[in-house]
């Protein structure tokens, strides 16, 4: 008896939770629009780590914690504010930003495009970290306020590549790697204890490059020489007055002093989040009406196969990009881009698609903090490539890595008997080493790989196969960069990518465009009934670090797959 009050007593407590999770659905989902006062101040915490675009599953809304900022949603809320007559000026509370340069420098041209409507912007930094993508960014704003009490810390970019081959040594572990070529680093982590020549140029390019756009910039607005703001740097610690006294900072201010400056200390102080505002209809503003343009976005690691919300699914992208070819009401195609490659012949079979799209209509990319290797190749069919100066892009080569486990195997007391039915069935085992004769094989054909790869580059991208190869070769370059040797063909963001794709669809300037955007929100129906498309677009609910996410998917990656278009695993300069 007592058994069966209990099991009441736990379903009780399920079918509540679960009401309450509906309605609470319900509610967001069908709730109005929220009531927007004249003279109010869009607040947005930009914190944390931004993802190109929030999760679509609608179970994303009931995270355990916060759960991740959208570029795509900071982008549509930032233009609707611009033209929202309600909307007077904008606050970003700007904390520690989990992502790279690039991401920080389109929030930043966002910032830009909208004081051009005479609205102000203010930069609000409380908490003390390591701040020099947040002040590149705050340097747009009409006004940097500093908490008195807050801490700017600014010192310039850099810091450690971890290599960990001495700690596999010691477990008798060794990763047997074979690349096209000498900047195609990928696996250095593992295969080396230290920066080989090629890898030390390469991101000793990349960190001079991102710096040199940092400090021209910001000296620029700060009004002080490259020389000045480079002596700030070597300086790091600025605390409260100290930041004004050295000309940081315009003002240094409580919470109720930073609403005085911003509403002025006689009027009602009108404020409203950035998740709030987000259920604000764009249609309702005059924009995202119109000829329609389709947005994709590519994000992850590229698979072959389905995939998820932050995994570069092969079918499941091209199967979006046909769509979007084969309907007539579709203008023009933007592909927004945001992954460090993978698997050779998944990003070979997306570079197909956007080939086809080409031929029926204008096909414009655009890359975000990552689009290389893979990345590159599932973006270079587009008729235009839109990058920012910071993005990291090209690594057009091809690298295979395996782990020799052999030795780990006797320290830990495992043993193997081999059974074969060909003479190279084992090739891929960790239980022993490859052989010269199959790393001869393996390197032909990565080269024939490679071959194919700066073949169709040269093709698409106007070039020679020399010209390819001596650009290519692994090597990671930055948008400004790539821009300059032919490898994309403009430096902008989303908006830029946009106004491309309409004007190569002939759609005036002037004019709004509606947006199809995939992937499109998982309806609770779909959730629970429907086909397992909307299971392989749940939310990523790991609470892992951002660079140790990247590094375990890459591991779970190398099960399924054998040659690879991949970016190194610790690129992004911070």
């Amino acid at each position: 008896m007592k058994k069966g009050k209990y099991i009441l007593i736990i379903f009780l407590i399920f079918f509540i939770l679960l009401a309450a999770t509906f309605v609470s659905f319900l509610y967001y989902e069908f709730a109005k629009p929220p009531s927007v006062k004249s003279g109010s101040c869009l607040e947005i915490d930009l914190s944390g780590e931004i993802e190109e675009k929030s999760s679509p599953h609608f179970l994303s809304l009931f995270y355990s914690q916060k759960p991740p900022l959208s570029m795509y949603d900071v982008w549509t809320n930032i233009r609707k504010a611009k033209v929202d007559p309600r909307i007077d000026s904008v606050l970003l509370r700007l904390g520690y930003l989990q992502c790279d340069w690039a991401k920080v420098n389109e929030i930043r041209e966002m910032v830009l495009d909208f004081r051009k409507s005479g609205k102000k912007v203010y930069a609000y930094i409380e908490e003390s970290y390591e701040l020099d993508k947040e002040y590149y960014l705050a340097s747009a704003c009409d006004q940097v306020i500093l908490h008195p009490e807050g801490i700017l810390i600014i010192n310039g970019i850099g810091g450690y590549i971890p290599f960990v081959k001495k700690m596999l040594d010691k477990i008798g572990i060794k990763a047997e790697v074979e690349r096209v070529e000498e900047y195609k680093t990928a696996y250095n982590m593992f295969a080396e204890d230290r920066l080989t020549p090629a890898h030390r140029e390469m991101m000793e390019s990349l960190y001079q490059e991102i710096f040199s756009t940092y400090v021209d910039t910001v000296s620029q607005e700060i009004e002080k020489t490259p020389q000045e703001f480079k002596g700030l740097l070597s300086q790091a610690f600025f605390l409260g007055r100290k930041a004004k006294e050295a000309g940081l900072v315009d003002e240094v201010f409580y919470e109720d002093e930073l609403w005085d400056l911003i509403s002025g200390k006689d009027t009602q102080r009108n404020r409203i989040s950035h998740s709030r505002y987000l259920k604000t209809s764009s249609s309702s503003l005059g924009l995202n009406r119109g000829q329609k343009i389709a947005l994709i976005y590519g994000i992850g690691p590229i698979l072959t196969g389905e995939g998820a919300y932050s995994i570069m699914g092969s079918r499941t992208v091209t199967r979006w990009i046909r769509k979007a070819r084969k309907d007539s009401s579709v203008k023009a195609i933007v592909f927004r881009v945001d992954s460090p490659g993978g698997s050779a012949a998944a990003s070979d079979s997306i570079w197909r698609e956007i080939s086809l799209a080409k031929k029926k209509k204008p096909v414009v990319v655009s890359m975000s903090d990552l689009a290389g290797s893979g990345g590159y190749q599932v973006s270079m069919a587009a008729h235009k490539i839109v990058a920012h100066p910071q993005t990291l892009t090209g690594s057009i080569g091809v690298i295979f890595a395996k782990f020799n486990m052999e030795n780990f195997y006797k320290k830990v007391g495992i043993s193997g008997d081999r059974i074969t039915f060909g003479e190279k069935a084992d090739i891929l085992t960790t239980f022993r080493p490859l052989t010269q004769e199959e790393r001869d094989l393996l390197k032909g054909t990565i080269l024939e790989t490679y071959d194919h790869f700066i073949t169709k580059v040269a093709n698409n991208r106007s070039m020679t196969k020399q010209e390819v190869d001596e650009i290519g070769r692994g090597r990671v370059w930055t948008g400004s960069q790539a821009k300059r040797l032919g490898l994309v063909d403009e430096t902008g963001g989303l908006s830029k990518a946009v106004q491309i794709a309409k004007d190569l669809a002939g759609i005036p300037p002037e004019e709004e465009v509606k947006f199809d955007v995939v992937p499109k929100k998982i309806s609770l129906w779909d959730a629970f009934f429907g086909r397992a498309a909307a299971a392989r677009t749940s939310p990523d609910l790991s609470v892992f670090d951002q660079k140790v996410r990247k590094v375990l998917r890459t591991f779970q990656m190398l099960k399924d797959e054998v040659l690879w278009n991949l970016m190194p695993f610790w690129v992004s300069p911070e």
